[in-house]
């Protein structure tokens, strides 16, 4: 059985898509003008771009061509976002296991709550 605490990860084809799109909006250009150039249906690209449809290395230097980047930045930009998308996750129930009490100090007028043991999380909310 999956465990369900775990967070999801994005498909590397959406971030693919994702990747492709903002470059092709920074310059501008329709669908069909980078779906022409990279010899690619609207549809095909379209469904690219959303993540849909896992493109062959073959279609995407193609596109990437059309877009006049290389593969090799493509790829470097949506490490990056992975990177980015990638969240610290605690596991309270293993940060209990190791915690261990913090001295306490004298009370500030206005301070937040110091969590009492290092690996607690405190929760601010405005």
């Amino acid at each position: 059985m999956a465990d369900i605490s775990r967070r999801s990860r994005p498909l590397l084809r959406t971030l693919v898509g994702e990747v492709l799109r903002r470059h092709r909006q920074a310059q501008r250009r329709t669908l069909a003008e980078v779906a022409r150039e990279a010899c690619v249906s609207v549809q095909y690209l379209s469904e690219v771009e959303r993540g849909r449809k896992e493109p062959s290395s073959e279609i995407l230097a193609a596109v990437c061509d059309s877009l006049q980047i290389d593969l090799a930045d493509l790829l470097a930009e949506v490490g990056r976002d992975l990177v980015v998308d990638r969240a610290p996750v605690l596991r309270l129930d293993t940060a209990r296991l190791h915690r261990t009490p913090t001295p306490a100090r004298s009370p500030r007028r206005h301070a937040p709550p110091r969590a009492a043991y290092s690996g607690d999380v405190v929760l601010l909310a405005a």
